[in-house]
């Protein structure tokens, strides 16, 4: 009963932390049909549409899932001045998100993933981007967009959201890092390969299977859960973190640290789940993680919890966030 009182209050506790998340923002767009016959012009399927569904992905589908856990999200990125950036700025005036974070640039479209379903099964994805980095106007208005809001606002956590699209770059992860560690703000990070090696100093780092294999340059898989842990504790040495907090699908997560005892790491597995769609569960198992984090929750509890939300966003359809409600309820089903 103590450890049930504990976590409700550990969740009712994230309301009115604040969240800065820095990265790649993006709309979700979505077209759903009915498939009923084959092309005669090639052997693919018709997709008859019936509806249309736009939805912030990204980092902005960190901000959404922070939002969900009752926290505030800030969102800091660069979209385009393109019809898709009107779009994703409706969308964040419906979902309530403050976009004052948000720049505009005429250098730059919005990033778009088109999402094909037939019979409720993806059929194919289209992508429309760019991906080269900020131009030096971008980063320095980023930069002071940035400043502003951490000299007039509290900010609990950072989390770098990225996506290799250009907006995070080597440069502005180090100047973010110095400015959080002087206001002894956390740093996250949910990395992609460009940046991978950059993220010096921050707090917790979290790579699924493939990016720590591509990141540390392995040339073989990681097969068990030693390897995973050597490649951690190699990769934590690295970046000189606190935390890595290795993802590995159907299998759990690892969180590798050192203490005052020595190196340490805590496995946490996953439970078994009827899978729809393992789009947006790394957005989920940062934001969770991060919340834990700057509430200082323990190693195990930030992955035990962070664990069981990303598992459960795979149980819908399509990239949502996680339902904190649901989320303590299983929570509290699996102490």
């Amino acid at each position: 009963m103590q450890k049930e009182g504990n976590y409700k209050k550990l969740f009712q506790s994230f309301t009115g932390l604040r969240v800065m998340i820095i990265g790649d923002v993006m709309v979700d767009s979505y077209l759903w049909g009915k498939v009923e016959r084959i092309s005669p012009e090639a052997p693919i399927p018709i997709v008859a549409l019936k509806k249309r569904e736009h939805r912030m992905g990204g980092a902005a589908n960190v901000a959404r899932n922070i939002m969900s856990m009752g926290a505030r999200p800030i969102l800091c990125s660069v979209i385009g001045t393109d019809d898709k950036g009107d779009i994703f700025l409706d969308l964040l005036k419906k979902e309530k998100i403050k976009d004052y974070g948000i720049i505009r640039s005429k250098r730059r479209i919005t990033t778009t993933k088109f999402r094909i379903f037939g019979n409720t099964h993806q059929m194919l994805r289209v992508d429309e981007e760019v991906d080269n980095d900020l131009v030096d106007s971008e980063y320095l208005t980023m930069i002071r967009v940035i400043d502003r809001i951490l000299e007039s606002e509290q900010v609990d956590c950072i989390i770098f959201q990225d996506y290799d699209k250009g907006v995070i770059t080597a440069r502005l992860i180090q100047e973010v890092v110095q400015r959080a560690q002087k206001r002894s703000i956390p740093v996250t990070v949910d990395p992609k390969k460009k940046n991978f090696i950059s993220y010096q100093g921050v707090t917790l780092f979290k790579p699924n299977l493939k990016e720590l294999k591509e990141g540390l340059k392995l040339e073989h898989d990681l097969h068990n859960r030693e390897e995973v842990i050597e490649a951690a504790q190699l990769l934590r040495e690295k970046l000189n973190c606190e935390y890595v907090l290795s993802t590995l699908s159907e299998q759990g997560v690892i969180i590798s640290l050192k203490d005052r005892a020595g190196q340490k790491d805590i496995f946490v597995p996953a439970h078994l789940r009827s899978i729809s769609d393992v789009s947006g569960a790394g957005d989920t198992v940062i934001s969770v993680a991060s919340l834990c984090l700057a509430r200082k929750r323990t190693p195990y509890e930030i992955a035990f919890i962070s664990n069981i939300a990303g598992g459960l966003v795979c149980e819908e359809v399509g990239v949502v966030p996680i339902n904190r409600d649901k989320l303590l309820k299983e929570v509290l089903t699996l102490l």
